[in-house]
């Protein structure tokens, strides 16, 4: 049994009543286990698994995998997401503006404490794929598993920046769509983590309160006129959740109201002239979540550049082009780039310009798909570029058993049953894991070092 600390039961009684006791048998129940799978690598076979039903790509697992030892999910087929924070799928389906622009039209949109990528990536699904989407976040420490899960995922419309909040002011109502997913005290995610439980105070919810506020302050300024303010948290406490909700209508913005069948469980709380949905484990099958959709209504100013270039890439001289753009599936869809260190980068030719805004503005930032470098004539295709939705199907590669997958991914050197000669794509169930390089039947294994699975593999 998990013991709750004092306050907080206290607390979750008076708000839940006669639902307290099951809220507290549920908290005692083994967490349910759910994935997000990735539209444009989806080969997993879904039709056992029971569906999510505020999200059309989110499924629970009737046990937990030792997921780490599945080659898909190193590949980024999907992504191990907590099914209540699916509920951002249906919010941005009935957000009206996103109704009519959803999958149609070009949209840029902040995911504001984007680490480890769970929205980041269910964003991107949902998007068109000429849409610009910024996944920032502040903690440093955080953006290396971001950036692996943005990688993996394959989206070559993603940057990822490491700013705080008030480093985007220079761009004022440039988003369409900005997500604050905004660090909490983490009462929500009690039964998955009880160290989140022994670290909880009402001090704690206090200074989580007081961040949220800030965080919240600047990224309302980020939204266009008549665009959208996504505020979510896993926790329950009205500090954290309804009175920040409430603070947005201060700052030029009106609640949008989502419907919601019942049967999902989902509590609907009104208060204050603003509208939240939570998410509590003894209705819904899933952890504590709370989301809350806002419209600006104020003036939002429009941010321009003067730039003419990027500050520090230069474009790819055109010899080299050819070699580089025969691995994309649509090369003229992208411009080539080349960095200070050498490395070759593919951007979007739709999003250039709002690239070239956001090169001015942000420092600490990473676009556009890796492609590889040159190394003397010969050039050297990037783990990004393998795992891109962008690369092109007709590379040459070998599908690989699952003990050879794992192989793989313990960095070993493989031997294939026939000869072969240069870049292959390693690959299982036809969903790209990397490159390999052959010599003959024996080929070398190029999985960056960082992503090698340490642990050990039984019986492969």
């Amino acid at each position: 049994m998990h013991q709750l600390p004092a306050l907080f039961r206290q607390q979750m009684m008076a708000q839940l009543g006669d639902e307290f006791p099951d809220f507290e048998a549920a908290l005692n129940q083994p967490p349910p286990v759910s994935i997000r799978v990735n539209p444009r690598k989806n080969h997993l076979d879904t039709s056992q698994f029971a569906p999510i039903p505020w999200c059309d790509t989110g499924f629970y697992l009737p046990e937990r995998p030792v997921f780490t030892l599945d080659p898909l999910f190193q590949a980024g087929a999907y992504y191990v997401q907590e099914a209540s924070s699916m509920l951002l799928a249906e919010a941005l389906r009935q957000t009206s503006r996103l109704t009519r622009q959803l999958r149609q039209h070009p949209l840029r949109v902040l995911d504001l404490c984007a680490a480890p990528g769970g929205k980041t990536t269910l964003l991107a699904s949902m998007l068109s794929t000429d849409s610009l989407l910024v996944s920032n976040e502040v903690i440093r420490t955080r953006v290396p598993i971001l950036r692996e899960n943005v990688d993996k995922w394959g989206y070559p419309t993603i940057l990822v920046s490491n700013h705080d909040p008030d480093a985007f002011l220079p761009l004022a109502g440039f988003f369409d769509v900005v997500l604050v997913d905004a660090p909490c005290s983490g009462e929500g995610l009690f039964r998955k983590d009880p160290k989140a439980m022994q670290e909880w105070s009402d001090e704690n919810v206090a200074l989580c309160s007081a961040r949220q506020k800030r965080i919240l302050t600047q990224a309302a300024q980020l939204v266009t006129k008549g665009g959208t303010l996504i505020y979510s948290t896993c926790t329950y406490n009205d500090d954290e959740n309804g009175q920040n909700a409430r603070f947005l209508l201060s700052q030029g913005f009106t609640t949008c109201s989502l419907t919601l069948p019942d049967e999902w469980g989902v509590v609907t709380q009104s208060a204050g002239g603003v509208v939240g949905y939570q998410c509590y484990p003894h209705r819904v099958r899933g952890e504590g979540f709370f989301i809350s959709v806002f419209r600006k209504t104020a003036f939002a100013p429009h941010t321009k550049t003067t730039a003419r270039q990027f500050r520090s890439i230069k474009p790819l001289p055109a010899r080299r082009v050819g070699e580089v753009s025969r691995y994309l599936t649509q090369p003229d869809d992208f411009s080539f780039w080349i960095k200070p260190n050498d490395d070759v980068m593919a951007l979007p030719k739709a999003l250039e310009k709002d690239l070239l805004l956001l090169d001015t503005a942000l420092y600490n930032k990473g676009f556009g798909l890796e492609m590889g470098l040159f190394k003397g004539n010969d050039f050297v295709p990037a783990h990004a570029l393998a795992l891109s939705t962008a690369v092109a199907p007709t590379l040459p590669g070998v599908n690989l058993s699952r003990e050879d997958a794992l192989r793989y991914f313990k960095k070993e050197n493989l031997v294939l049953d026939a000869s072969a000669t240069g870049w292959l794509l390693a690959r299982y169930q036809t969903t790209n894991l990397g490159w390999m390089k052959a010599i003959g039947t024996r080929v070398n294994n190029y999985l960056p070092k960082d992503w090698r699975i340490r642990m050990d593999i039984p019986e492969y």
